[in-house]
């Protein structure tokens, strides 16, 4: 398999260093520099990313390399964007970071409002496209001026890191709705290379393969009837192009509404395993994931999507590798991004994950090998059904099996949107595969 070419832009190692001058200066606008600052992390065509900044005291900190605060990842298609003048820009697009104080919002009845501070910015030159790992910039930096008895002074500094390294990807299409058992290609440019084939049934009993030892949920009795409304025994087969089944993914809770309403809740989630060959015996499964999903009601209905990594090492319900709200109506993108989830978690530190030897899983999730592993965007309720794209980091594939298992991944989150609509909604007639 060939991989394509993706570049990781990442800014990292922030810092706000303030000279002694500036601080006295009543009216410098970093008064409130005791407290919060953040930067607005801007690249043209991709949405802007905000993040906090630590205040450095000291005039000798080294400040962590491996601490990434934004990261953005382009393709040929978005270098070329930033790269060409346009009618309204004639130069280059720049990255641009733009540094606040304070924080929007109010204090007792009065609204305050956070104050810049200066502005970083770096031109996209043609060494981004060169696919090599490069440093463009790591350091300090006068990012603004303050006015101290007249005069102008030296203002607030900026630490950061810019860098760009390749990380090439398999991308991969499911050529038609995962409902409709389609075949996989991989894309690489114009050529599509037939790479598995997708096989879905429905059961309809509550019969899951051989799942039967490690299935979680319990019945109760009192509810068994055979007009429960319900989505169980769904099936996702991952087939390689000589018809050995190498992934799957089956429902084990099944979706069903929750008490009081006709949807189902966070309270009560459906649940998919994601299950790879087990070396014991055909038709053996070995558990791999666990992908948990709800509709969340209000104004704009959203889908959670919560994926669990399952080991033998790891205790309890796995590790929690992503959560992803994706809109109802319009869909949206599932990723699996170890360093993006950190930080929208403000976690302080990750557990490492442990990495199994058998073909079927990747390397270690550690942010520090890596952060992107894959993504899916998926289409909502409201749109028409697209082939679903599904994009992995060359890093965390060693062989074809390992790709299927994202595969069956891939097409849960997919089948998931369908499981989670309300069910007093009428099905079309004339399909096929009822829900």
């Amino acid at each position: 398999m060939d991989p394509q070419a993706f570049i990781r832009l990442s800014i990292g190692s922030l810092g706000l260093r303030v000279p002694g001058t500036a601080l006295t200066a009543s009216k410098s606008g970093l008064q409130s520099l005791t407290s919060s600052c953040s930067c607005e992390i801007r690249l043209q065509g991709f949405p802007v990313q905000t993040t906090p900044i630590p205040i450095v005291s000291a005039s000798n900190a080294i400040l962590d390399a491996q601490n990434i605060a934004s990261s953005f990842y382009l393709e040929k298609s978005d270098l070329k964007a930033l790269l060409t003048p346009g009618c309204f820009f004639p130069s280059h697009a720049c990255l641009e970071i733009v540094v606040f104080s304070g924080r929007n919002g109010y204090g007792c009845g009065v609204g305050t409002k956070r104050q810049q501070i200066g502005t970083f910015k770096l031109e996209v030159g043609p060494q981004w496209g060169e696919g090599k790992p490069v440093i463009l910039f790591n350091g300090w930096t006068d990012i603004g001026k303050s006015k101290v008895a007249g005069k102008r002074t030296p203002g607030a500094e900026l630490h950061l890191r810019v860098k760009l390294d390749p990380d090439p990807r398999y991308v991969f299409q499911f050529e038609d709705e995962t409902k409709l058992s389609p075949q996989i290609v991989q894309l690489q440019g114009t050529i599509k290379q037939p790479i598995f084939s997708c096989k879905f049934n429905q059961d309809r009993v509550s019969q899951v393969d051989s799942l039967k030892t490690f299935r979680s949920y319990s019945t109760d009795t009192s509810d068994v009837d055979a007009d429960r409304r319900e989505r169980k025994g769904w099936k996702v087969k991952i087939h390689d192009l000589s018809g050995s089944a190498v992934a799957a993914a089956f429902i084990t809770t099944p979706f069903v509404p929750s008490t009081g309403c006709d949807w189902v809740a966070r309270s009560n989630p459906g649940a998919w395993m994601i299950v790879r060959p087990d070396a014991c015996g055909p038709e053996s499964w070995q558990p791999w994931g666990k992908l948990e999903a709800w509709r969340e009601r209000g104004i704009r209905d959203s889908i959670c999507c919560r994926f669990h990594l399952l080991s033998e090492v790891q205790e309890g319900g796995g590790l929690l590798m992503s959560e992803i709200f994706l809109n109802a109506e319009k869909g949206g993108e599932f990723f699996i991004d170890t360093g993006r989830q950190a930080r929208a978690a403000a976690a302080a530190a990750a557990t490492p994950v442990p990495s199994p030897q058998s073909s079927g899983d990747f390397v270690s999730l550690n942010p520090a090998v890596g952060e992107f592993v894959m993504t899916c965007r998926v289409q909502g309720e409201g749109k028409s059904r697209k082939p679903l794209v599904v994009q992995l980091a060359m890093r965390h594939v060693t062989c074809v099996e390992d790709a299927a298992i994202f595969m069956a991944l891939a097409a849960a989150v997919d089948l998931s949107i369908e499981a989670c609509r309300p069910f007093r909604r009428k099905i079309r007639r004339g399909n096929c595969h009822s829900w």
